[in-house]
């Protein structure tokens, strides 16, 4: 397995769930993935949402990608660290390709609001059923 084939997992199965910390208290939450490349993985939030609060404060996540099914899984687990990208033609493209964005009050690609952020640097794995009882045993990979 090498980091495309997580790209590739990514990708393919975009709704993911994200860990991030409030103080020593964990949060999770469900999130829609932009997409994801040989730089990471790309999210797009607002500035006035508590997960970007916590991103501030604390830029280390975990991610799970499941892939729903009768034999639970497989889901791929990235553990890593954020940061904020401020790219004008990355924000044109997140309002592009998520018109629900203008829809629901973001006002260009210069909106303070408008908050876009990748997982750039970490480890990932794909956890099934199969090795299940082996965790510390399953190929982990660095990007």
């Amino acid at each position: 397995m090498n980091f495309r084939d997580c790209v590739k997992f990514a990708n393919e199965h975009p709704v993911c769930y994200i860990a991030t910390a409030e103080g020593n208290q964990p949060r999770v939450r469900a999130f829609g993935m932009w997409f994801a490349d040989d730089r990471g993985f790309y999210f797009q939030t607002a500035s006035v949402k508590s997960i970007y609060k916590q991103l501030m404060n604390n830029k280390k996540v975990e991610l799970c990608f499941y892939t729903a099914g009768p034999d639970m899984g497989p889901m791929m687990r990235v553990t890593g660290e954020v940061e904020f990208v401020n790219d004008l033609a990355l924000k044109r493209k997140v309002l592009n390709d998520r018109p629900f964005l203008k829809a629901i009050g973001y006002k260009g690609p210069e909106d303070p609001l408008l908050v876009i952020f990748r997982v750039y640097t970490g480890e990932a794995y794909i956890w099934t059923m199969a090795n299940s009882m082996k965790e510390a045993e399953i190929e982990r990979v660095k990007f």
